[in-house]
């Protein structure tokens, strides 16, 4: 029961693309100004750093968008096998307007700090803090959010306790 899968954020295939062919789009403006009108060296190394830096994050955020994020009664987990956090660990969750937040997403804060990750326009996490969202929806991330704040009233015996489920 813990196990089941209770909501999903998946990128789909539209945003998916457009985000990636953004990156490779000025990844690609910006070596083609590189070599076609050479500025002095250094803003020219500096340029064709910055548009391989771009090609190299639209290939990360191609990898990365093939998964999804599943929340289930004991984690919020990756598709590729990576629990992002459990339950048990989340301290709160931050969805505000004027949260340091992803696109279309959400923030949420562990008890304790957890190792580095990053999956371009699905999630990120530093510290204490996870960002969920990016290209993904934001009607499938606020119900993500939703869900995860309802298991966080039932874990600490708030309103939600005893609903079934």
């Amino acid at each position: 029961m813990d196990d089941e899968v209770l909501v999903v954020v998946e990128v789909s295939a539209a945003r998916r693309w457009m985000g990636v062919g953004t990156l490779l789009g000025v990844g690609v403006v910006v070596l083609y100004v590189a070599f076609s009108t050479p500025p002095a060296l250094a803003w020219q190394l500096f340029l064709v750093i910055t548009g391989l830096l771009a090609l190299w994050m639209a290939e990360r955020m191609r990898r990365a968008t093939e998964h999804r994020l599943e929340l289930t009664r004991a984690a919020l987990r990756s598709s590729d096998g990576t629990t992002l956090v459990r339950i048990e660990e989340v301290e709160a969750l931050e969805r505000g307007l004027f949260a340091f937040k992803p696109s279309n997403g959400f923030l949420i804060r562990t008890r304790a700090p957890k190792p580095r990750g990053w999956q371009p326009g699905l999630w990120w996490r530093v510290g204490r803090r996870i960002g969920i969202g990016g290209v993904t929806s934001a009607g499938q991330a606020k119900a993500m959010s939703e869900i995860m704040a309802a298991l966080l009233l039932e874990r600490d015996g708030g309103p939600a306790a005893g609903l079934g489920g």
